[in-house]
């Protein structure tokens, strides 16, 4: 039987009868666009991470281009964001007409290297976009200090770090803005594309409101650069239910995480610091023998991918002199790999999976 990264079939047998009827209800009630739902949802999601406002959208691809928007950032600025991140973060940025700017990571967990930030600074940087990747929080104090100094706003992208704390607080709290998404492997995710936006800025908020759908201020009156970018209610009636979940899976996913820590050899191990509360929304580990590693988990049916074969400075459509400052994420793009983690794992499919790697490096 296949050990999978993920195990949807399984998450929806345990909320089976909550999704069925949450649907049935959208269906039935003939309103589909900016309902109810979506309102619900928006005010449970505000609630959960301590923040005053929330905006449904399509996407979180979309939650970046539309949180810098309404930040005012677009045409002739630029944006640092990590090398390492799925190029979605870029797109965000490119789609609001400014430029990423990749920044190097740190080569023990693949965050935002926040030592090296100053040191791409130009006049036209306008904002940072730390990515908390697997579900790690980024360093947020020395992000902070940074943007404080050189008058930078930060835009949070939590699409991977739902549930997750730096120094018992909430990410998606740090920033003017922060981007979540709802794709179906996320900690919680929509049949299909979703995401959503916090801010703490009644200004952003209200601009928000009005960029998520093709920038309308009223009747036909429109501004520009607005989107259609709406959450719609049937994926929105799925997140309220799901969100009820997100400690309980969360708590799960954790267990699984500290089950992989306490059994596989210490050198796969990305560190994690201590004042940080983990999503584990992925569980990637680090090896110098990663084709080898691969071959063994699928000839042994485990699911294993890679997060992320390419860095951001490694696409066409991303412009860097700083190459030879990136060293350290052009390294670790070679190394990583993720394996199995989602809440459902049983307790012999982790025997399994510790079993297989740590079997293939004893040879």
């Amino acid at each position: 039987m296949k050990i999978g990264l993920n195990n949807f079939p399984k998450e929806y047998s345990y909320i089976k009868e909550q999704i069925d009827s949450a649907i049935s209800s959208v269906v039935s009630n003939g309103s589909y666009i900016l309902g109810e739902n979506v309102k619900s949802f928006e005010k449970n999601f505000s609630r959960y991470l301590g923040s005053k406002f929330c905006v449904g959208v399509a996407s979180g691809t979309d939650a970046i281009t539309l949180s810098l928007i309404a930040n005012n950032i677009g045409d002739g600025d630029e944006v640092i964001t990590p090398n390492l991140t799925a190029y979605p973060t870029a797109v965000g940025i490119l789609n609001s007409g400014a430029t990423p700017i990749p920044a190097d990571v740190y080569n023990f967990n693949g965050l935002i290297n926040v030592d090296k930030i100053e040191k791409i600074l130009t006049k036209k940087t306008k904002a940072i976009i730390p990515v908390h990747l697997y579900g790690h929080p980024c360093n947020m104090d020395s992000l902070k200090k940074i943007c404080d100094k050189n008058d930078l706003i930060i835009v949070e992208d939590c699409a991977q770090a739902l549930g997750a704390e730096y120094r018992g607080r909430k990410v998606g709290s740090f920033g003017k803005a922060a981007a979540f998404s709802f794709y179906p492997t996320k900690n919680i995710g929509a049949y299909g594309d979703a995401g959503a936006i916090v801010t703490n800025d009644e200004n952003v908020y209200n601009q928000l409101v009005s960029l998520r759908n093709y920038g309308n201020i009223g009747g036909y009156l429109h501004q520009i650069r607005g989107l259609n970018s709406r959450l719609d209610e049937i994926q929105a009636a799925i997140l309220n239910v799901k969100l009820n979940y997100i400690e309980e899976w969360n708590n799960k996913r954790t267990i699984n995480a500290t089950y992989y820590k306490q059994n596989l050899k210490n050198e796969l191990i990305l560190h994690e610091e201590k004042t940080v509360k983990h999503a584990h929304h992925i569980f990637a580990i680090k090896t110098d023998r990663r084709k080898g590693l691969i071959n063994e988990m699928k000839n042994n049916h485990i699911e294993t991918k890679i997060h992320y074969p390419i860095t951001l400075s490694g696409n066409d459509t991303i412009k860097s002199n700083l190459k030879k400052n990136l060293s350290d994420s052009i390294d670790f793009v070679k190394k990583v790999l993720s394996i199995p983690m989602n809440p459902w794992l049983e307790e012999k499919e982790l025997f399994s999976v510790v079993r297989i790697i740590n079997d293939f490096y004893d040879r």
